[in-house]
Order: C-alpha cells, then structure tokens, then sequence
C-alpha cells in the first residue's frame, strides 16, 4: 500500500484507518518475527509449536484453522519438525480416519524454552499502553472484525 493519502482522492474516509491497520499488522509482524528467528525457528513453526504446546495433539484440519498457515503449507512445515524431533503423527483414537499432530519431549521442551520469551518480548512493545488502551482497542478491533 502508497502512503499517498488516497483517502481524500477517492472520498472514501476509512481508507487512512485501512492504511493504519495494515501498518500496525506489518510493524507487530516484523517486531514478532524478528524475535523468533533469533529463537531459531521460522515464523510458520513458532505458529504451530505455539498452538499444539500445552495440549495433547490436534487434528491437521483443527490445527490448520488455529494457525495463520495454509493448509498447502502446513504439511511440509510438520514435515520439517517431524525431521527435527519436535513432533510426532499418531492415530487419532477418536478417528481412525484422522491423524493427530502431537509435541515430543523435545517439542515440549523447546515450546518451554521459547515460548515465555516470545510472551516477554511482545509484553515489552504491550506494556507500552496502559490498561484502558488495551481495552479499547480490543474493543474497536473486535467490533471492526464483526464488521467482516
């Protein structure tokens, strides 16, 4: 996106709040990002050690919809984990049609390791607004997502 103010160009008054939110989501991406590749994982793999840690497992699809990755990428992403030790395909017991994606040790460790520090570094740039501007903009940002 321009920085150019095409608001007032093409008379549509929420495009400069359009602009401030896709900056605001690329600094809070970049900010992330940078932190976890010093943690030595990609971004993708934080996503997924993140949502299967503290639980037993989860199916590829439930997987899938509580990560921000494709469904085309998710698989090679487990894949290259799996190669790494840090997770394991098992049967569901539930499904014998599904297969779980579920946290080894090594998983489990390195979720422990990595995670509380990725939570530090994020509550560094968030405890920079203090409780009433965490609330509100929580409020706006779900009421602007209930608009989609």
């Amino acid at each position: 996106m321009s920085r150019y103010n095409t608001g007032k160009i093409l008379g549509e008054p929420w495009l400069p709040l359009m602009r401030e939110l896709v900056w605001a989501y690329q600094a809070f991406s970049q900010y992330s990002n940078q932190h976890v590749k010093s943690l030595g994982l990609t971004p993708p793999q934080f996503d997924v050690l993140a949502t299967l840690g503290n639980t037993e497992g989860m199916p590829f699809k439930e997987l899938g919809d509580k990560t921000l990755i494709t469904k085309g990428s998710l698989t090679g992403i487990v894949d290259r984990m799996e190669k790494k030790g840090w997770i394991q395909r098992v049967n569901s017991n539930e499904d014998r049609r599904s297969t779980l994606a579920r946290l080894t040790p090594a998983g489990h460790k390195l979720f422990e390791q990595v995670f509380p520090l990725h939570l530090a570094h994020l509550a560094r740039a968030f405890k920079r607004l203090d409780c009433r501007e965490r609330t509100e903009l929580m409020t706006l940002l779900g009421k602007l997502r209930k608009n989609f």
